[in-house]
């Protein structure tokens, strides 16, 4: 019950949003207000979702793929920025994180009850044969994006969710809000304080237990993101196989139950998770230590926990 107007409440809406569950929350002391705030998050959502889909043959993305090996496309500085972000990770996580990603077909891996088998490791090979950021080719004056061979496909599934996530929090706290949280299904960001004056408390999950969380983390400001194969997996022979692929190999990696990404950024947050994940424990903390502002928590297939340098998990 709101007791004044003067008095600051959270005002929250979930909804379905680039394929995904979608939570903004706003700290008011104005429910109407907050609301608006919040309308103007979803749209700004929603813009950014038919600027990257692979789903519309009108979207920049599938713009890009359709003249993949033929010609450079003209893509607003909006999009050539992120994709010129995105080739910058794939850098620094040589090439674990990479947008190219696209080119491996669904049906290959498509992690339903109908998979029964693992397919072909030619198969697979001759498949990420077309994944390299390497063969991304940007025109920073032309403002132009051309993929080197026939059959590439860029998508932003790695870090879109992210993107989307830092924009709608921009937009609403310049409508106003003070504090606040965007949950882009378990990616989100943070900002300001809660209604009492105390940081945003945000859980990592448990991998073993849907809707658990075995630790919790205060910050005024903050952005985590986590990737892992405890909602999205096939079970073949009795072991199981997670969603995320290696772009090495095109086959599903292993060891790693889940990894929390913990920093500034929801783009990078997003961007980082499933890198470290590729990268396995030792290669991607010493990734991660060598970042700023920059944390992971990494829970292997035995349940074992390993955290960066600053982090100390109880």
């Amino acid at each position: 019950m709101i007791v004044s107007l003067r008095e600051k409440f959270v005002v929250k809406r979930e909804c379905k949003l680039m394929g995904n569950r979608f939570e903004l929350s706003v700290v008011t002391d104005n429910e109407f207000l907050g609301d608006l705030m919040i309308d103007k998050g979803i749209a700004e959502i929603q813009r950014i979702e038919k600027l990257l889909t692979t789903f519309s043959d009108h979207s920049e993305t599938n713009q890009v793929n359709q003249q993949a090996g033929i010609m450079p496309v003209a893509v607003s500085r909006e999009t050539f920025d992120l994709i010129q972000r995105s080739i910058r990770i794939s850098g620094i996580t040589q090439g674990a994180f990479d947008i190219t990603y696209g080119s491996i077909d669904k049906r290959l891996w498509n992690f339903d009850q109908s998979m029964t088998a693992l397919p072909d490791k030619k198969t697979a090979r001759k498949m990420v044969r077309l994944i390299d950021y390497r063969n991304v080719v940007l025109d920073a004056e032309k403002c132009t994006v051309f993929l080197k061979e026939k059959g590439m496909r860029i998508g932003f599934g790695g870090i879109g969710k992210g993107y989307a996530a830092e924009r709608a929090k921009y937009i609403m706290k310049q409508a106003g809000a003070e504090g606040g949280v965007v949950n882009a299904s378990g990616d989100l960001t943070t900002w300001g304080k809660q209604p009492d004056g105390s940081d945003w408390t945000v859980g990592i999950i448990n991998p073993n237990v849907k809707g658990e969380v075995f630790s919790y983390m205060s910050f005024p400001e903050m952005a985590v993101a986590t990737s892992g194969n405890y909602e999205k997996y096939a079970i073949i022979g009795g072991k199981k196989y997670s969603h995320t692929i290696d772009p090495r190999t095109g086959y599903p990696v292993t060891g790693i139950k889940s990894v929390t990404i913990i920093t500034t950024n929801a783009e990078i947050a997003d961007a980082m998770a499933t890198p470290v994940m590729i990268m396995g424990i030792r290669t991607g903390l010493d990734m991660i230590n060598q970042i700023k502002s920059i944390e992971a928590v990494i829970i292997d297939d035995d349940d074992r926990v390993y955290t960066s340098n600053n982090i100390n998990i109880k």
